[in-house]
This record gives structure tokens, C-alpha cells and sequence, in this order.
């Protein structure tokens, strides 16, 4: 299944999550979903991306071991089902806005909690969400980084290698 379907789906249950243990396994869910989305740039992703997508990948891992999945049957990671990133930057904006969702959920999970390991899971857990943010944003740039870059290109190629020569220069040719 491709990224943008998983993860509005991912979004819907999060959204529609009741009770501890269901936030908790839809924070998981998001973290597996965001390692396997890390994992498939990593791998077959555009080339400037690869290095921050695997550690997107690495980052999701750590996220999910720190979270317990009561409510996650066997065979019931959407993640697994992931088949294709089609359009990279979308599933990137759609990704940081699960992340984000799923890391207010566990805020929430934090605050109203009196038991002490939950409430320090759901921190540890908070934590990873932020770095998996943090490095999606990452990608984001550098898709916007390298978008700018060949837009300038064509432009470039008759310039040389340092951009064009701007203003009054044409004395120097010999076009007084």
C-alpha cells in the first residue's frame, strides 16, 4: 500500500484512539510506520536523502522499543503494509503531521497518568517522536534544497561554473 494511504489511516485511528493503551499502540503504530517510510528511502529513495532517511529509520527503531503495543495483534502493523513512497515530499508532510499528532497524543497519555513508568515511557517516547521530526524536516529541506538547485541549472550551463557575470563587464570582452 502506498505511504499516503497508511499514513491517513494511521492518522484516523489515532484520532479515533480511546483510552491509554489504544494511544499507546497508535504511537507505536506511527513510529513503525515512520521507520518503515525511513527504511524505503533509505533504499530506493532519491540519492539525497538516503543518509537522513536511514537514520530516520534507526531513530523510529529506538521509538519503538520503547513503547509497549498492547492493542497491536500479531500481524497488525500497518507499516507492513507499505509498498511505495509514489510522491516523497507528500508522504514526508503527511508523515510529520502523524508524528506530531501521535506526540501530542502521548503528552496527553504523560499528563494524566499518576503511574511513574508509564508517565516516563510516554517521555522516552515523546523524545523519539521530536527526533523523527526533526530528521523529516531534515529531508524536506534538502527535497527543497535540491528542487532549487535544478531549477537554477538550466540557467547555469551557459554561465560556467561559478553562475553568470553581472553587470557592466562588457569592456572586458572587448564590447566597449
Amino acid at each position: 500500500m502506498e505511504a499516503e494511504r497508511l499514513i491517513a489511516a494511521g492518522r484516523s485511528a489515532l484520532a479515533g484512539s480511546r483510552g491509554v493503551p489504544a494511544v499507546m499502540a497508535e504511537a507505536w503504530q506511527a513510529q513503525a510506520l515512520a521507520r518503515a517510510v525511513g527504511g524505503q528511502l533509505a533504499s530506493r529513495g532519491p540519492m539525497e536523502l538516503r543518509t537522513e532517511a536511514r537514520a530516520l529509520s534507526e531513530t523510529c527503531a529506538l521509538g519503538n522499543a520503547v513503547l509497549d503495543h498492547p492493542m497491536v495483534p500479531a500481524g497488525g502493523v500497518r507499516a507492513s503494509q507499505l509498498t511505495e513512497v509514489a510522491h516523497v515530499p507528500q508522504a514526508l508532510a503527511a508523515l510529520v503531521l502523524l508524528l506530531g499528532e501521535a506526540g501530542i497524543a502521548l503528552v496527553g497519555v504523560a499528563c494524566g497518568t499518576e503511574e511513574e513508568g508509564l508517565y516516563w515511557q510516554c517521555i522516552e517516547a515523546i523524545d523519539a517522536v521530536d527526533e523523527s521530526v526533526d530528521r523529516v524536516h531534515g529531508m524536506l529541506r534538502r527535497l527543497a534544497e535540491h528542487e532549487r538547485e535544478h531549477e537554477q541549472e538550466p540557467d547555469q550551463e551557459n554561465d560556467g561554473p561559478f553562475g553568470g557575470i553581472r553587470g557592466p563587464a562588457g569592456f572586458v570582452a572587448g564590447q566597449s
